[in-house]
């Protein structure tokens, strides 16, 4: 029919038809898993999220971006002191290589001295 219509004309239609919308949910990524058995790293920052200099600490964070052929996986280091992504890598799949590829490149780019964090 082509018409235009604002949503509350819709709500306000259904309401009055005693009818209501069922919402589809929406899928959420999940990127990471707590509840496993596996030894967990010590956590040497403790949430200081502070550099006196570049490349002593980097940090990663990985997301899921949707695409019209179903999505991505982004994983990125960063230097906490510049702020800038040092390192980053992108899959269709969440495997370890995704992470294993971003800090590579990171290390590869900045060459950073031993004792980096």
């Amino acid at each position: 029919y082509g018409l235009i219509v604002s949503r509350r004309k819709i709500q306000k239609s259904l309401s009055q038809m005693n009818l209501k919308v069922k919402m589809k949910r929406r899928y959420k990524i999940i990127t990471t898993t707590s509840n496993h058995k596996l030894p967990i790293a010590p956590n040497h920052v403790k949430r200081d999220f502070y550099s006196s200099s570049t490349d002593n600490v980097y940090v990663g964070d990985i997301t899921y971006i949707p695409t019209k052929d179903g999505g991505l996986y982004l994983a990125v280091v960063i230097d906490i002191y510049s702020r800038k992504v040092v390192g980053w890598s992108m899959s269709h799949s969440l495997h370890t290589n995704l992470v294993n590829d971003a800090l590579l490149m990171a290390i590869q780019r900045r060459n950073p001295k031993k004792g980096l964090l």
